[in-house]
């Protein structure tokens, strides 16, 4: 199973998100430029932190119009996985990916912590993790709040979409939502990074797990 690291101008946590799934997990990667129209020989997707494009106009909102989201939309219609982690999160949501949007936080200020987040149900990224574990993952962004309307809300908890939850309000978000699936399973965007939560030098082993869980249910990869 091989990786497709997606770099937008302004991504700064790529080498985080290559390292954690060649280095750490064992499996095949490569960074993949926002220009380029093919993802020819890669299983999987993955979109890194950062500013793309300066987060002009609004988070993501540039990023979605990049050559290789055609190619990263084609892989979500297979069924392939694809995640993305804070402004890959922003960048789903505006392709239209992923539901609702992301805006400032609440207290209008840039938020840079590890906080304990609540993984609330079994999906194909959360499998080796327990229902309802709490799990300590690092969170940096300024505009984290997820928003949605009513009956966006009401489909995502009938669906079991809300994957990931804030155990305490961290940037105004509605239900205190961190992550949420599609209806299929395959696309996951999430605020909080899983990808600086690999060793414990960093604090915490939690984001292991997540990645593990991709690599045994989307592919046959040997996991460290």
């Amino acid at each position: 199973m091989k990786f497709a690291v997606v770099v937008f101008p302004g991504s700064n946590c790529d080498m985080d998100m290559l390292w954690a799934i060649k280095d750490v997990m064992g499996a095949e990667a490569e960074y993949v430029r926002h220009d380029v129209s093919s993802l020819a020989g890669f299983d999987g997707v993955l979109l890194p932190g950062g500013f793309s494009y300066g987060d002009y106009l609004r988070c993501g909102a540039i990023a979605r119009f990049s050559p290789i989201m055609a190619e990263v939309k084609r892989f979500a219609q297979e069924g392939k996985p694809v995640f993305g982690t804070c402004n890959g999160f922003q960048v789903l949501t505006e392709a239209g990916l992923l539901p609702g949007a992301l805006i400032r936080n609440k207290s209008l200020h840039f938020i840079c912590k590890t906080t304990p987040i609540k993984v609330n149900n079994q999906t194909k990224f959360t499998s080796e993790y327990e229902t309802d574990e709490v799990i300590d993952l690092p969170v940096a962004h300024g505009e984290g709040n997820y928003i949605c309307d009513e009956q966006t809300l009401a489909q995502l908890k009938a669906n079991n979409q809300i994957v990931f939850t804030y155990e305490e309000d961290v940037n105004g978000s509605v239900e205190n939502i961190a992550g949420i699936c599609n209806e299929a399973g395959n696309v996951l965007g999430m605020m909080p990074h899983p990808e600086r939560a690999m060793e414990s030098l960093l604090g915490s082993t939690a984001g292991k797990r997540f990645f593990a869980s991709i690599l045994k249910n989307f592919g046959k990869v040997s996991v460290k």
